[in-house]
């Protein structure tokens, strides 16, 4: 893992930001655009792949999640390493066990951190589908319009 860590360490993070906003986007989309994401509208979030190497940045407003260029300073930062990030993806694990076990970091605004948390704790997920690859495409090149 830690040779390939290191080249994905190499590239820029604009492309996996991109791909990460435009997945966001297909998952979390509606919900974004309702006023229960309210406090995290016009913020932007790093998401640090510690294990990977892999700095994902993305930013939140009404019609969504966009990629954020990695020159802007983030507003919130959660760091973890890939198997945490998936357990709490599929809420196998708590976001409050990570962070008291040291495994998820959370730097920044630690107050729009806990409205988000609680935010995502208090919705009801989507069942999560893998969408059709013209679907992706499309939601990857939305924010070259």
């Amino acid at each position: 893992m830690k040779p390939l860590a290191r080249l994905i360490s190499l590239l820029p993070a604009y492309p996996p930001s991109l791909a990460f906003a435009g997945v966001l986007d297909l998952v979390l989309g509606n919900i974004a655009r309702e006023n229960s994401m309210a406090p995290l509208i016009g913020k932007t979030v790093r998401i640090n792949v510690l294990d990977m190497g892999l700095e994902l940045n993305i930013r939140v407003d009404r019609k969504g999640f966009s990629p954020a260029g990695s020159y802007a300073s983030p507003d919130l930062s959660i760091s973890a390493d890939v198997q945490d990030f998936l357990l709490l993806a599929s809420r196998r694990e708590d976001p409050d066990t990570l962070f008291f076990s040291r495994r998820l970091l959370v730097e920044g605004d630690t107050e729009l951190g806990l409205a988000a948390k609680n935010t995502l704790d208090a919705m009801e997920m989507p069942k999560i589908s893998f969408p059709s690859p013209a679907r992706v495409l499309s939601a990857l090149l939305k924010p070259l319009h």
